[in-house]
């Protein structure tokens, strides 16, 4: 079996946040989908499972964290900076916002951050190993 992930994130909204999700270029998984739970998917090994709060509660009994936290920050490789801008300016133009932290360019990564409509992080970057500098 190859080695999966799963990232469970709380949603309030879950038909906006399939929408959001649907734009920057996951598709939906029906067969794990009902009206509680959405699987997005990115990859054969990552997926992204939207739950709704009633949901999420069945799970662990701990607050959701507000929407003005932030907890984690998810990184998901990209073939190209534009393929970064793209995502970033597609989380904006669906509920999101862009550029929730500073762009990073080094040189050989790029990258730069955005918010889901729930407040969740993302950060999609474009790396180039062989042009890390060796020191």
């Amino acid at each position: 079996m190859n080695r999966m992930i799963f990232v469970n994130l709380p949603v309030q909204d879950l038909s906006a946040s399939i929408a959001f999700y649907t734009a920057l270029g996951f598709s939906i998984n029906a067969h794990f989908s009902d009206e509680t739970a959405a699987c997005m998917v990115w990859s054969s090994e990552i997926y992204v499972m939207l739950l709704t709060h009633d949901k999420w509660r069945q799970f662990t009994k701990k607050p959701i964290a507000p929407g003005s936290t932030s907890e984690v920050m998810l990184a998901l490789a990209l073939d190209s900076t534009d393929a970064v801008n793209k995502m970033n300016a597609a989380a904006a133009g669906s509920g999101g916002m862009a550029d929730v932290n500073p762009k990073q360019e080094l040189g050989f990564m790029y990258s730069c951050s955005f918010a889901d409509p729930d407040g969740h992080i993302w950060e999609p970057f474009w790396m180039d190993p062989a042009a890390i500098p060796q020191s």
